[in-house]
């Protein structure tokens, strides 16, 4: 009888210990996993002293701190940009705050491909991007996506890289010959199986706050996207289809902090917070290397005396292209907005740094014989893009007239005197070499490059003036439709 029993009971507690899932299976330990990201550095290593300190204070309390960036590293700093290993000191300072991970972002092709080769190389963390074909190229092929582990948490991360109307990465043309690239939204599905196999996604891309919003639509899978590119600083995240998407602005001046914790391969729980690195500590080994870097005394050196602050796209535009018509004796020159990096140079002296921060680049500028109709197509381009003033001149005053839905309908185009562009003339236009490739416009004329860098020519024109002065300087206006 007491045999029965037993077995009874025996049998009883087997039932319910395969019956009820607290007995059936274990449930795992929740994993918390610190992610902290930035985008679009720019080469601006003044703070990366007090990344590091935060980064390490967080890894000596937290067991899984990863650091990424989305991308655009470079392009931005003269003590990064203009050095014989060009783009090496970025890498050695995000090689010494443990980054993880970095997108390949557009201004990471600025280096050419050879150097950006020789960069990847010697970071301590992959580079990768989905939507980058390299077989016909230099560039040696990027990882599409990498897979982080913590503990037995493994994450899947996709990089993406943005593409502009020409179907490329907005960087010169010239630096990406032989890559292949495809539209970043279309070729993230193909990828769509990370989810399922990991039951995590996370999305670096260098794509745009208004792409990353596509593709959140395009693709819930995803957990969170670390986004970058469109520089938008972000305190509280964006949510879409559930997706946290997330920006840190650009020039190092925050960095996010991301709180994941996962239970059974899912994330169960996601915070966010942006860092302004402002008042945090410095790491004073690497604040010493910093200092090493930014001391250079023929950046220092002073070329130029600002009379009162040049602020703005505006009286930065017209200095820039002031300096293209007064050393080539062009008619007209333009500048693109998005090729003018600093906000304002301060009243006082102007040093060579300030040129090289203001024009990071490197462009050559491109001459060409051009009638009023050829202008006024290149205005009218460059405004449709965004529906907003992009180029800055010099040599004029134009006016664009915008129809009821925003768009450039006409140009009216006066010369320094006030008098409307001749039809019948011809006139000699320079513009930096980005501009005569990427954007598109009536030339009959091929163009001549004059193999005169942009920045060179404000050097030379800022020598020879000595004084400057652009204050309440305005030469473009839009007139609205009635």
């Amino acid at each position: 009888m007491k045999i029965a029993i037993n077995l009874f009971l025996v049998f009883t507690l087997f039932i319910v210990c395969t019956t009820n899932p607290v007995y059936a299976q274990k449930k795992s330990k929740p994993t918390e996993i610190i992610i902290l990201h930035t985008n679009d550095m720019h080469a601006r290593i003044d703070n990366m002293a007090k990344l590091a300190h935060f980064a390490d204070s967080l890894r000596k309390t937290h067991k899984y701190v990863f650091l990424m960036s989305a991308g655009d590293n470079f392009t931005g700093n003269p003590v990064v940009d203009i050095v014989a290993d060009k783009g090496f000191p970025m890498i050695d300072l995000m090689n010494r705050c443990g980054f993880s991970l970095s997108a390949i972002g557009n201004h990471e092709f600025d280096l050419g491909q050879d150097k950006l080769n020789a960069r990847i190389k010697q970071a301590n963390f992959p580079f990768i991007s989905c939507n980058i074909d390299a077989s016909g190229a230099v560039l040696e092929q990027p990882r599409p996506y990498v897979i982080l582990k913590a503990g037995k948490v493994k994450i899947p991360v996709l990089g993406i890289i943005q593409l502009g109307d020409n179907g490329l990465p907005d960087s010169h043309p010239s630096k990406m010959e032989g890559l292949q690239f495809t539209v970043g939204i279309q070729k993230a599905r193909e990828y769509s199986w990370l989810k399922d196999k990991y039951g995590i996604l996370i999305g670096l891309t260098h794509l745009g706050v208004e792409s990353d919003d596509s593709l959140a639509k395009t693709m819930p899978q995803f957990d969170l996207i670390l986004g970058g590119h469109s520089h938008t600083t972000m305190t509280t995240p964006m949510m879409v289809n559930n997706v946290m998407i997330v920006q840190t602005g650009s020039g190092l001046k925050n960095v996010g902090k991301i709180t994941l914790i996962v239970e059974n391969g899912k994330i169960t729980d996601r915070k966010y917070e942006l860092i302004p690195l402002a008042s945090i500590k410095s790491d004073r080994t690497i604040q010493a290397l910093i200092d090493k870097y930014n001391d250079n005394d023929e950046l220092k050196r002073v070329i130029a005396v600002a009379e009162t602050a040049i602020n703005g796209k505006e009286e930065l535009g017209s200095l820039m292209t002031d300096a293209i018509t007064g050393r080539l004796k062009v008619d007209f020159a333009f500048q693109n907005t998005g090729g003018i990096r600093i906000p304002s140079l301060a009243a006082g002296d102007i040093r060579l740094k300030d040129v090289y921060l203001l024009d990071p680049f490197g462009n050559q500028v491109v001459t060409f014989k051009m009638n009023a109709t050829e202008i006024k197509s290149l205005i009218c381009y460059s405004f449709n893009r965004d529906k907003k003033i992009d180029l800055e001149v010099s040599g004029m005053n134009y006016t664009v007239l915008t129809d009821k839905t925003g768009s450039c309908s006409d140009v009216v185009m006066c010369d320094k005197s006030g008098n409307l562009l001749d039809v019948k003339k011809e006139y000699l236009v320079g513009m930096n070499s980005y501009i005569s490739a990427v954007y598109k416009f009536d030339h009959r004329d091929a163009g001549t490059n004059s193999y005169n860098t942009c920045s060179q020519l404000l050097i030379e024109y800022l020598g020879e003036m000595k004084k400057v002065n652009y204050s309440g300087v305005k030469r473009v206006s839009i007139k609205p439709a009635e």
